[in-house]
């Protein structure tokens, strides 16, 4: 069984920056697939960055350049470094991983940008 455990979020001021984590645990040998996304009150979830096994990575374009997702597989951990926040980057973010077949969601992080 595999869990996701999310961490990082908080209350910041525009341009400040957060890094969120989110750990898996559990009888893992190896994670595929792993992403981050956002959902805003009365929103759609949608995708902010994604990165592969093999490290290759992808953004959605309203984070290009600010955001940075990065792995660690030797401790099956995801990071999300946000950079130059907005008050539009307000949501709650949650993180994803394909193992084998099934794809595990975190419980979600909260992330609130003031002007």
């Amino acid at each position: 069984q595999v869990q996701l455990v999310e961490s990082g979020g908080g209350l910041v001021q525009a341009g400040g920056s957060l890094t969120l984590s989110c750990a898996a645990s559990g009888n893992i040998y190896r994670i595929d697939y792993m992403g981050w996304y956002r959902q805003a009150p009365g929103k759609q979830r949608e995708l902010v960055a994604t990165i592969a096994s093999g490290g290759s990575t992808n953004y959605a374009d309203s984070v290009k350049g600010r955001f940075t997702i990065s792995r660690d597989n030797a401790k099956n951990t995801v990071y999300l470094e946000m950079k130059s926040l907005k008050p539009e980057d307000t949501a709650d973010y949650y993180c994803k991983i394909r193992y084998l077949v099934l794809d595990i969601w975190g419980q979600g992080t909260q992330v609130t940008v003031s002007s």
